[in-house]
């Protein structure tokens, strides 16, 4: 007697009633035989390929070889599309619609016969989005990524996406390049399918897809045009096969000790702040009550080994080459930073899984003896100006500018940004704290990518490089700086970000974890009882529905009816 499980597909498929009739006859337009309905696990290939999406424009080829490995395996692959969230077109932000993607993935899954899914992701927030919404439908899963572009390339020497747009557009401001060199470097940057190919917000969560035992061994790294990018996707569809039979649900992998691989991977891969909010909102699907307190205490000691741009010199391609994530998860295992035994999707645990990994580069991922940037965790600062919390990557900050004291200059919205950046009368010099105001996740609305200020052009052209900013807003993965990201509340909320003056002093204490606004109690009162927040940036849709219900970046990002999951019953009937 069989002691497997009652696959959820054969609630429809099963059946010789005018319902298995109804059910089974309409995918006979495709040529199936009545055999394929037999009781084969039925696996859902969701995809989120998108020509408006240029990161995952290869996807229709990466299915097919999970189809490929599904067939192999027995099962039977159906492929669905999804929202794709394209971080280069979409506007105002891709990040407004990760949860709306969510929503999408996790009804999608409950809705149709589906015993097991694999996810296909690879742009920035394709990958959160998949994870929410499969971890609140909880399935057997295993994620996909699309891998990274090509290394680019500009006149002989290695350029990265968005790292080396930030740069150069700064060059072209400051008048250090033609318009002529600044296309020329567009052509060579993006050569190839792929995601960004520097360790921006894609490879993060890519590495965090294995880190989190999500993904199969070599997910993070392989380049996009690799025969072994396909090669991987076979076997995953493979693989996610024998997990239906053995009921190995999304949530028997996404557990605490997953989570802690995962934050203590993101300080030494010098991963992106983006990673925050997003295994934020992951481990409330699943129940897992992370906070940013976690990742500061787990980061804390953590060395980034990996000298990829932003922070250092490499792109993806050479960490592939290099032996990938296996030997900076291997490394993090021998320093007694990760939990060997936590469970993976391929039956293994992490530890089984990259024991054996071998380095190949030790300019790319140097040894833990002798780290690429000491003490690269994730800091979360606090203090009367961020009392839920702030976040800095100090991978990519100066070091001279952890610790320093500043006069604001406060830019109310991004328009105003926009407009003073170029304006030769800006009272600002190199020593001065940016401000911005209204870019948190009801503010812009979506908590834009636009924390990493430009620096005011005056200032580019005498040189400078870097200065403190600060804003309830993310960066790009790819950028750089001693940036302030994700002041908690929001300014639009009424944070106290929102009652920053011009001429306020501000210390930015990094070793600390300290953010403070030296205006006293009294005036902070005074100037909160005359502020009015901001109107709506809608008054009906989708937007209006996320501005209502979206919680702050030290909570994930989420709508607060999207926290937690309620799994994939099987649906009433449709006739």
């Amino acid at each position: 007697m069989s002691t497997r499980k009652p696959l959820r597909s054969q609630a429809w498929f099963g059946r010789q009633d005018k319902m298995g009739f109804y059910y089974r006859s309409f995918l006979k337009n495709r040529g199936f035989p009545q055999d394929q309905f037999d009781g084969r696990p039925v696996i859902g290939i969701c995809n989120t390929w998108s020509e408006l999406n240029p990161c995952n424009s290869h996807f229709r080829t990466i299915a097919e070889h999970v189809r490929y490995g599904v067939l192999d395996a027995g099962g039977f692959p159906l492929e669905f599309p999804v929202s794709s969230l394209g971080e280069v077109t979409m506007r105002p932000t891709a990040m407004l619609y990760r949860n709306l993607a969510a929503m999408d993935v996790e009804e999608a899954i409950r809705a149709h016969p589906l015993d097991g899914v694999i996810l296909l992701m690879g742009c920035d927030k394709t990958t959160p989005a998949l994870l929410m919404g499969a971890a609140s439908a909880d399935l057997p899963t295993i994620g996909v990524s699309g891998g990274p572009q090509l290394r680019g390339v500009y006149r002989g020497q290695m350029i990265g996406s968005g790292t080396n747009i930030i740069s150069m557009s700064e060059q072209l401001r400051a008048g250090e390049i033609t318009l002529e060199e600044f296309h020329e470097a567009e052509a060579g940057m993006n050569r190839s399918s792929g995601h960004c190919m520097t360790m921006g917000t894609a490879s993060t969560m890519a590495s965090l897809v294995e880190a989190l035992g999500v993904g199969l061994p070599g997910n993070a790294a392989i380049p996009a045009v690799d025969a072994r990018r396909n090669e991987l996707a076979r076997f995953a569809g493979r693989r996610i096969v024998q997990m239906v039979h053995e009921d190995l649900v999304l949530s028997k992998i996404l557990v605490r000790e997953a989570f802690e691989n995962a934050i203590r991977t993101l300080g030494a891969i010098g991963g992106s702040t983006n990673a925050v909010v997003h295994l934020l909102a992951i481990a409330r699907r699943v129940g897992i009550p992370l906070t940013l307190d976690d990742f500061d205490r787990l980061g804390r000691g953590v060395d980034c080994v990996v000298d990829l741009m932003p922070s250092g010199r490499f792109l993806m391609e050479d960490f592939y080459y290099a032996g990938g994530l296996p030997v900076v998860l291997r490394a993090l295992a021998e320093a007694g930073k990760l939990h060997k035994d936590a469970p993976t999707v391929n039956g293994k645990s992490i530890w089984e899984n990259v024991r054996n990994a071998e380095c190949y580069n030790r300019e790319v991922i140097t040894p833990q003896d002798s780290p690429f940037k000491p003490e690269a965790g994730m800091a979360i600062l606090r203090g009367n100006l961020s009392p839920d919390g702030a976040v800095i990557k100090p991978s990519a900050a100066s070091p001279e500018l952890m610790k320093h004291t500043g006069r604001a200059v406060v830019f109310e919205n991004i328009e105003e940004l926009h407009q003073l950046k170029d304006d030769d009368s800006l009272d600002i010099d190199a020593s001065c704290i940016m401000v911005l105001k209204n870019c948190g996740p009801k503010g812009y609305p979506g908590m834009a990518e636009v924390g990493n200020m430009p620096i005011p052009k005056k200032l580019l052209q005498q040189g400078v490089r870097d200065m403190i900013r600060i804003s309830d807003a993310r960066m790009s993965g790819t950028a750089y700086g001693t940036v302030v990201l994700h002041v908690a509340p929001e300014a639009a909320a009424g944070g106290p970000l929102a009652l920053v003056r011009n001429g306020d002093m501000i210390t930015l204490d990094v070793a600390a974890r300290s953010l403070h606004l030296h205006v006293d109690e009294a005036e902070l009162a005074a100037r909160r009882a005359a502020w009015t927040p901001p109107p709506p940036a809608a008054d009906r849709g989708y937007v209006k529905m996320y501005i209502d219900h979206v919680q702050q970046a030290n909570e994930g990002v989420d709508l607060d009816f999207l926290v937690g999951r309620s799994g994939s019953p099987v649906p009433r009937d449709n006739h």
